[in-house]
């Protein structure tokens, strides 16, 4: 079978490996890939700036995937069933996963970054992590696990109608947060530095109201609330000055939630932090009963998980057309297709 490997950083490989049998240990379901959504994280460490990666690696971990066959006690999925793929898990129980929060694991393992993700036809994967709907596409089943990263940031902010809310970053885990934003019933600002991206965010998910980054974004943010600041910020940038600067956009008492992150220290002035009585709060990865929830979202119409798939690869075509896609000014989200 096919499978295509990040050797290191700005080189690719592909190799010609035998495909895994159907004699699969208890538990365990062999797929075949169709679609694979590009992250952040694949972009990140095709350049050499992923934390904590190491190569070679098979990356991939949005994936929309087909059961090829089953282990003897599966019954959760079966033969011919499409499904999305819970792309983490934990190697053993700890404190973390005892108390509910499998996400925050010691050993948490995340396909296309612990371990081998889903550049390949065929993978063997435990049948616990897998999300079946035959009513969704495989474009709709790849783009699950990126949604359900805005869907968590969300539920950690514990927003109401009753809230005003800014989204910072409109890349698709800002798109997707917005989209979940808007099924509570809040009001929604979106910001970014590209004015590009605005427009998009606008066209995608109707919201608005929309401030670039590079203004006097507290007076802009003032004058659009009459005076008034939210009381919900969600950064989805990963960039550190845009995260310390939301200490300062936010109302008294009002709720920070960091999606991205970066390599270093978040500092803030204290004191304002202690006068506001902020509340801030990080969000990993998601949780298992996301992915149920969306398909059924996806299925319903109330959720858009296509309209920002912007490219396509095929996946012969990965290893020449990858690096392209820094280039490309209006990219929100690629996909693999293997034909």
């Amino acid at each position: 079978m096919k499978v295509v490997r990040l050797k290191e950083p700005g080189i690719w490989e592909k190799l010609d490996i035998e495909q895994p049998n159907e004699e699969l240990a208890s538990g365990n379901v062999l797929l075949k890939v169709n679609k694979i959504g590009v992250c952040g994280t694949d972009l990140h460490a095709f350049k050499g700036q992923q934390p904590f990666f190491s190569y070679p690696k098979i990356l991939g971990h949005e994936l929309a995937v087909e059961v090829v066959a089953v282990a003897d006690d599966v019954t959760n999925v079966k033969i011919g069933d499409r499904c999305s793929v819970e792309p983490y898990y934990n190697e053993g129980v700890n404190q973390a996963v005892r108390n509910g929060k499998p996400n925050c694991g010691d050993n948490l393992r995340v396909l296309g970054v612990h371990v081998d993700g889903g550049m390949q036809e065929y993978f063997v994967y435990p049948a616990k992590f897998l999300h079946a709907t035959n009513s969704l596409t495989d474009d709709q089943l790849a783009m699950i696990e990126p949604l359900a990263i805005g869907c968590h940031a969300v539920d950690r902010a514990d927003i109401d109608e009753n809230d005003i809310v800014l989204v910072i970053g409109c890349g698709p885990i800002g798109l997707g947060t917005i989209q979940f934003v808007q099924l509570k019933g809040a009001r929604v600002i979106a910001m970014d530095i590209d004015d590009a991206k605005l427009k998009s965010c606008q066209e995608i998910t109707k919201v608005k109201d929309t401030i670039n980054a590079s203004s006097n974004v507290e007076e802009e943010l003032k004058t659009l609330l009459n005076g008034d600041l939210p009381t919900v910020i969600l950064d989805a940038t990963g960039n550190s000055t845009s995260m310390m600067n939301t200490f300062k956009y936010a109302a008294a008492g009002g709720t920070i939630v960091f999606i991205g992150l970066f390599m270093g220290d978040v500092v803030f002035h204290d004191p304002s932090f202690h006068k506001k009585e902020l509340t801030l709060k990080a969000s990993r990865a998601a949780m298992g009963e996301d992915f149920g929830r969306i398909i059924r979202l996806i299925e319903a119409g109330k959720i858009d998980a296509t309209s920002f798939i912007t490219h396509r690869i095929n996946f012969d075509d990965v290893t020449t057309e990858f690096e392209k896609l820094y280039s490309e000014k209006d990219l929100i989200k690629a996909i693999i297709e293997i034909n």
